[in-house]
């Protein structure tokens, strides 16, 4: 019916026709402004390759000489056809996601992308189709949303680069124009590439830690030289289980309860009490404390927040060891939503009347679970017996990742300081290691690698042990500055015996030490 004025309240606004309004160039701009972090943006271009299947991830940061110039994430996962990539590419656009899937708005790809990179390139290949590419370079696309199509030799050219990772199907993700890596002063990319790789290892051993507990799932880091292809640095990503302690920091623990949620039924709450003062990295070193205490929630088992309240407490020193693992339900709801950076969820009061009424199989309350927690945190805080270790340097490229990660829950790290590198050479046959306290270098000689390698490939995070042994022993040269004559002596010492060691063992192998 045709609207009639009326001084009454119209309960229903009248409407009388429609046009289609298609979205501004500029809203491309908008996707630039997301404030997507750099390891949030790269875990969510992690999550497609999840989706596709993948086995094997890499994260490729290109190096030319002493500048950084492109970063790509390569994957072995189904692949798309052409048609795919245009739907992939589209702003707005976006498949029909599986239950299962890690995917959820649709957006992902370009806000993260964009957020961070001035182009952002998709090539890709399946099964049954060629290797076809499509560029976004936000310039043009502001204008009218015009997207390069990448010419197909090119594109056979890089997945052919990569066949290593990519052998029948498989992605390849390019940014470029990364505007992190315009801001590197000269001198200072080594300093930030180790920093960056790091708080990649961190957020992604952290948010994607139950695919990476696979057997056949993997994410590795390199930086590669953009002319030779040699691979700089390798890294590979370990879980970190927030949840990892090896004894619970009460009996008993973990418990299941079940918080009567309206609009869900039963959410399911595994409530875990860490033991106090731990020093593991699962603990310590991914954030504040007071932030990690919490909700842990899960979505198709990926980690989606970690840590907080989510409004129905606040945060509390007394409450750092209740850690709370919550897997979100796989039907749609109104009580739970997910963040489009997939890095927090909202809740409705509906979760906060469940926790009240939440408890396990025995009866016991929610609340009851968070004044143990309280308890155990309270009663460690009296005991005055801890043995503190030293900050120590952190180790750093060259050592395997689990022998750092190990090192780094096992001794508490100096904030600031450049990581320990250990770095094979050709050096006098008289010497097994020297160290450059300066570029915070451990050097050691190459004619002694065959000894800890055998007849196994040599690569840059090779002979743990050794270099174990050596970070305990060199640590301290690096923290505690200018040499003493003593310790000149005991290195020289320990050059001697390894030599000796070395040669021993090349020996026994029959090993020529050419």
């Amino acid at each position: 019916m045709p609207y009639e004025s009326s001084a009454d309240w119209q309960y229903e606004v009248p409407t009388s026709g429609s046009k289609k309004l298609p979205p501004a160039a500029r809203y491309v701009q908008s996707l630039t402004h997301q404030g997507y972090g750099f390891e949030a943006a790269i875990a969510d271009l992690v999550d497609n390759c999840i989706d596709a299947e993948a086995s094997k991830v890499v994260i490729s940061f290109l190096r030319d000489s002493d500048r950084l110039v492109s970063l790509l994430v390569i994957d072995d996962g189904n692949g798309m056809t052409e048609t795919e990539l245009d739907v992939a590419m589209t702003v707005g656009g976006r498949a029909e996601y599986a239950e299962s899937a890690l995917g959820h708005f649709g957006t992902g790809l370009k806000a993260a992308s964009l957020s961070h990179a001035d182009s952002l390139t998709l090539i890709s290949r399946t099964k049954r189709s060629a290797s076809a590419g499509r560029r976004w370079h936000t310039d043009a696309a502001q204008e009218d949303f015009s997207c390069d199509i990448v010419d197909a030799r090119y594109c056979q050219d890089l997945v052919d680069r990569y066949d290593g990772v990519i052998e029948w199907h498989g992605t390849i993700v390019r940014w470029d124009g990364v505007r992190a890596f315009e801001t590197v002063t000269a001198g200072q990319d080594d300093r930030f590439l180790n920093d960056a790789i790091e708080k990649l290892e961190t957020h992604l051993g952290l948010y994607l830690h139950r695919f990476l507990a696979r057997d056949d799932f993997h994410i590795d880091v390199v930086v590669e030289d953009v002319h030779t292809r040699e691979e700089l640095d390798h890294r590979g990503i370990e879980p970190i289980d927030p949840f990892g302690y090896r004894i619970p920091g009460k009996p008993g623990y973990p418990r299941l309860f079940t918080a009567p949620v309206e609009g869900v039924g039963g959410v399911v709450m595994t409530g875990h009490i860490w033991p106090p003062k731990s020093p593991l990295v699962a603990y310590r070193g991914i954030g504040p404390l007071a932030d990690r205490q919490g909700f842990y929630i899960y979505r198709n088992n990926r980690l989606v927040q970690a840590g907080g309240w989510n409004g129905t407490r606040s945060a509390e020193t007394h409450h750092n060891l209740a850690r709370i693992a919550v897997d979100l339900p796989s039907s749609p709801n109104d009580v739970f939503s997910l963040t489009v950076k997939k890095d927090g969820v909202n809740v409705t009061p509906a979760f906060a009347r469940g926790l009240e009424s939440a408890s396990d199989a025995s009866g016991s309350t929610f609340s009851a679970y968070l004044r143990e927690a309280e308890a155990v945190y309270r009663e460690a805080s009296r005991r005055s017996t801890e043995v503190k270790r030293a900050e120590v340097v952190p180790p750093g490229k060259g050592v395997d990742p689990k022998l750092k990660r190990t090192l780094r829950d096992e001794l508490p790290q100096l904030e600031g300081q450049e990581a320990i590198t250990f770095r094979w050479e050709s050096m006098p046959s008289e010497t097994f290691f020297s160290i450059d306290r300066d570029d915070h270098v451990v050097r050691l000689n190459k004619e002694y690698r065959p000894a800890f390698n055998g007849d196994r490939r040599a690569g840059s995070n090779d002979a743990p042990v050794l270099k174990g042994v050596l970070y305990l022993l060199l640590e301290k040269n690096f923290r505690m500055g200018r040499s003493s004559a003593q310790r000149d002596d005991e290195m020289a010492l320990w050059n001697r015996v390894l030599i000796t060691a070395a040669l021993c063992e090349m020996a026994r192998y029959e090993i020529d030490a050419d």
